[in-house]
């Protein structure tokens, strides 16, 4: 089925649908006929109208097809082990159905499903998945535009995303004192303190390797990043004693051999009495200090490894201090007016 073959299929209800052409091409006359059967017989009707305009049959895909021609496109994708799970959950609640079988009322009561249980972010990412596999459902002519059209009706719901938790200074202290004492003490002290002292991402710090750690220069290369784009983070004292215990791989293989196990992070967190607090929140930790410690925002933006400066603008309040040093500047006496009483002493 060529991409837009003149026929469109519109679901209103598992056996009421509408198919909508024009025989004359853009700007003639629109054609619309009800048909209440089930969607496999909408689509034999669609084949025979088809074949009577001269052209080819539509053939669609169900949705485990189409899940499994999704999941084998973006493979190599960072995301892909998320969409395997998103796309499960999708093809679990609607059933291997068309994809042209999805209709506005059954999405949005879903939108509300899982409203109930998730936080509207991880919603988001749910229909972002289903609008994507949508979307290339019609490139690869799996499915009908309308569908697209359909799900994109969808609205992306507001998300608050001006959270930023932080430790203070005896929290951190707490924290790293309870990862030492640890059991997985060998791993995760020096996880957390690379957090703390880089502000890199947990999949940052896991995928790190011995070739990117670059001791005699103080540098790590962080190559691996969320926008593709790679950048250095110096060194400090205190992360160089971090790494001392660790045994560097000489083939240059990966800092940490383990996945940080969750349980020991959150029960090091417990016994520290630090709540309401997640691991990418080290990373907040970071960026707070140091706009706190009066870093400017141009050079923690490239820390960060942000896009654009907008990202790095919600520490700015915290660089108040800062601010209260930069108009002291004011307080210095002007050059003008010394040399304007010299002159009138003289």
């Amino acid at each position: 089925m060529p991409r837009g073959d003149g026929i469109t299929i519109k679901s209103l209800s598992p056996t009421k649908h509408v198919l909508r052409w024009r025989e004359g091409g853009r700007g003639s006359q629109e054609h619309w006929l009800t048909v209440n059967k089930s969607y496999e017989e909408v689509v034999v009707i669609k084949n025979q109208k088809l074949a009577s305009m001269g052209k080819i049959a539509y053939n669609p895909e169900t949705l485990s097809k189409l899940r499994d021609s999704y999941l084998k496109y973006c493979e190599h994708q960072k995301s892909h082990y998320d969409k395997k799970l998103l796309s499960k959950a999708i093809l679990d609640k609607f059933g291997d159905i068309p994809p042209a079988s999805l209709n506005i009322m059954a999405m949005e009561q879903y939108q509300t499903e899982l409203l109930a249980k998730y936080k509207v972010a991880t919603v988001n990412r749910y229909f972002a998945c289903l609008k994507h596999m949508i979307s290339k459902a019609v490139d690869w002519r799996m499915a009908d535009e309308s569908v697209l059209r359909d799900v994109r009706k969808i609205k992306c719901l507001k998300e608050n995303n001006r959270r930023l938790r932080y430790l203070s200074k005896e929290e951190a202290e707490a924290l790293l004192k309870c990862c030492r004492e640890s059991q997985a003490a060998a791993y995760l002290y020096p996880i957390v303190q690379l957090a703390l002292n880089t502000g890199m991402r947990q999949g940052e710090i896991l995928s790190l390797r011995w070739d990117n750690v670059d001791m005699k220069a103080g540098y790590i290369h962080v190559v691996d990043t969320k926008n593709g784009e790679r950048r250095s983070i110096p060194i400090n004292d205190t992360l160089r004693a971090a790494f001392k215990p660790i045994p560097v791989k000489i083939d240059g293989g990966r800092v940490f051999d383990t996945q940080l196990a969750g349980d020991s992070f959150h029960t090091a967190l417990r016994r520290a009495g630090i709540r309401n607090f997640k691991f990418h929140d080290l990373r907040h930790t970071f960026a707070s200090w140091l706009a706190m410690g009066g870093c400017d925002l141009t050079t923690l933006k490239e820390l960060l490894g942000h896009k654009s400066i907008a990202m790095t603008l919600r520490y700015a309040h915290l660089s108040g201090e800062h601010k209260k040093q930069a108009v002291k500047i004011l307080d210095a006496p002007c050059v003008v007016c010394v040399v304007e009483k010299t002159s009138e002493a003289q």
